[in-house]
């Protein structure tokens, strides 16, 4: 008996199924090659103050004015000033302090400026700052009628914003329709407070990291483990003697 073979495929369906195989096998070949990113837009306007006036830390200047009370003396207030300001150095400092001294004044006051700088000079040694680490300058008096002060400054780390408070790239009016309706802050909201909090910030690596913590009260720990061993409660007991009711004293 002649076995019976499978039909042929006719030539017509074979024609139409080899375009797509091609078409498939490009695809694929051009999907292997393309390792762009995916694209993003930048039109979107960022919405958060935090985003639009990041705080960044960056080199800054701290300066302190002195002004002579006396000859080559200061007051009580601003000799605990210049006491802050070189404690400040000392920590956070960085090369040398600067030391501007007025020059082209009445002599009155060109004399009263010199000895005022030898008094700061010896008041930097006492806080432990030296004299190579101070560079004294001169800078000319725009107006002798004015008090012209001694003037300290040095570099340090600093929190800022990185950009300029008061700009305002869109009209606040109703100008434009579509930005008018659009309920979106207005780009410079939120700067002024961003520059108050970095203003604010004692030592600026608070704001990368947190700071570790500190050392236990051993002798607190040792008691307070003691009273739970006993059954007592380790919690403290605060007292306030002379307590005086709030209400009685309104009026009075």
């Amino acid at each position: 008996m002649i076995g019976r073979h499978p039909p042929a495929r006719p030539a017509a369906h074979q024609r139409r199924l080899a375009p797509l195989l091609a078409a498939s096998a490009l695809g694929a070949l051009a999907a292997g090659c393309n390792s762009q990113p995916v694209a993003t837009t930048g039109a979107i306007e960022v919405a958060d103050y935090r985003v639009r006036h990041p705080i960044v830390l960056a080199d800054g200047t701290r300066s302190l004015d002195v002004f002579p009370t006396g000859v080559g003396r200061l007051d009580p207030r601003q000799t605990a000033d210049v006491d802050a300001f070189m404690l400040e150095y000392r920590r956070y400092g960085r090369g040398i302090l600067l030391m501007e001294v007025p020059r082209g004044g009445p002599p009155a006051q060109a004399a009263s400026a010199e000895r005022t700088a030898a008094f700061l000079t010896r008041l930097a040694a006492q806080d432990r700052v030296g004299p190579r680490e101070i560079a004294v300058t001169a800078y000319a008096v725009a107006a002798p009628s004015l008090a012209a002060p001694i003037r300290l400054s040095f570099q340090r780390m600093q929190a800022k914003v990185s950009d300029a408070c008061g700009l305002w790239p869109n009209d606040t009016g109703t100008s434009n329709f579509a930005l008018d309706y659009s309920n979106r802050p207005m780009w410079n909201l939120g700067c002024a407070m961003q520059s108050t909090v970095a203003a604010q910030v004692a030592d600026p690596v608070d704001l990368v990291r947190g700071r570790p913590e500190g050392r236990i009260d051993t002798v607190k720990r040792v008691r307070d483990i003691g009273q739970l061993r006993e059954g007592k409660d380790p919690s403290t007991t605060w007292r306030q003697d002379g307590q005086t009711d709030v209400k009685s004293q309104v009026g009075q």
